[in-house]
């Protein structure tokens, strides 16, 4: 049975939001992209201070605070890059406690004083193996379709916990195994949550689940609500801090790109600490005069997104054919697959994403030297 067509108002009135959400997702990426560089100077200077501090256990605590605070910053605008615009999916162990904590952040200025959040999490939740930002999407599109079906007011509650033995999930043959999965649930209970047609419409989000190894669970129950429980597989481990490796240096030249002059000033002294002879400079003409003019440059290491002609993918062609044997590292505050689906970076190029700390920069400095 043929469906009918939509009404031409109706059809009007969707490519509007579609397009609407289009300049949003540009706008967003460049609020991150700027908010990112301001982060890259805070975070990286945060542990410059710490090390100058770390004998007064006072001023220590206080550098700790303000670290986890521009963490906590780089994390919510990378939610928000993938949120707004969509990006490729990248496992990790995950921390799905801390990620609910990020988005009920997030969410209370948006969802309004009508919708209460809370939070049940069990003790002991061990990480998920997911892609941290296309979880996020998925919570925040859950919580924001739990609002609309809310208009007089709700509850809003995040849970966690591990599977227990013996678990089914609707559409799953096979029990849950409770070495095996996470489950991170969104319920809504409130006035129309148990009746609102919206909750049927998450394509998208099941098809991340799908592919993500998981299974997701929606259950309506008349008079107490809706609830969607992903499962999640279960990480290896819990990740591991990165710790500095003092064999990380080097002697190499490296020459510096990048048009905001805090963020270059700031990557030329963590360069230079690292033991690098370094040379900056503004913008894609100043670089290509440092190369004419210096006698050895052994890495490039250049922002991507830059004002002018010349942008960093075109600077690096630009001096490889100037210079052959020159390896090339880029660094950005915009998501890699935004740019490569841009056609403004290729997908196998070296990316150090902002904001970073240093312990990131050694590591990718070498990695492209030996590259």
């Amino acid at each position: 049975m043929l469906q009918k067509p939509l009404p031409a108002e109706t059809a009007d009135a969707l490519v509007c939001q579609a397009r609407r959400m289009e300049i949003v997702g540009q706008l967003t990426g460049g609020v991150v992209h700027d908010f990112n560089n301001i982060l890259t100077v805070i975070t990286g200077t945060i542990e410059i201070l710490a090390e100058a501090v770390a004998d007064r256990p006072d001023l220590a605590a206080i550098a700790g605070l303000i670290s986890e605070a521009a963490t906590r910053g780089a994390n919510l605008t990378s939610n928000l890059l993938a949120f707004a615009r969509g990006q490729s999916s990248q496992p990790r162990d995950v921390d799905v406690d801390a990620l609910l904590a990020d988005a009920a952040r997030l969410l209370r200025p948006t969802l309004g004083d009508h919708i209460e959040i809370d939070a049940l999490r069990a003790p002991d939740v061990s990480p998920a193996l997911v892609d941290p930002n296309l979880l996020m999407t998925a919570i925040l599109n859950l919580a924001i379709i739990a609002r609309d079906a809310m208009p007089e007011g709700g509850k809003l509650i995040f849970e966690t916990r591990n599977a227990a033995s013996g678990e089914r999930c609707a559409g799953v043959e096979d029990e849950i195994g409770v070495a095996n999965y996470i489950m991170v649930a969104v319920n809504a209970s409130g006035y129309a949550a148990h009746s609102d047609p919206a909750f049927a419409d998450i394509g998208m989000i099941r098809d991340f689940i799908k592919h993500s190894n998981g299974h997701i669970d929606l259950r309506n129950d008349s008079g107490r609500g809706t609830s969607v429980k992903m499962y999640l597989p279960r990480a290896s481990g819990f990740v591991q801090p990165l710790v500095e490796d003092a064999s990380e240096r080097g002697d190499e030249a490296i020459l510096i790109v990048e048009d905001d002059d805090l963020v270059r000033r700031y990557v030329v002294t963590q360069i230079q600490s690292l033991g690098y002879r370094t040379f900056a400079a503004g913008n894609a003409g100043e670089a290509l005069t440092i190369i004419d003019r210096c006698e050895k440059i052994d890495l490039l290491f250049t922002d991507v997104v830059m004002p002018g002609s010349i942008d960093g993918w075109q600077l690096a062609i630009e001096a490889l054919y100037r210079r052959p044997a020159l390896k090339v590292l880029y660094t950005s505050g915009y998501a890699k697959h935004d740019m490569s689906h841009d056609g403004r970076l290729h997908t196998d190029a070296l990316l150090l994403a902002k904001p970073y700390r240093k312990v990131d920069l050694a590591k990718m400095i070498r990695t492209a030297l030996a590259a």
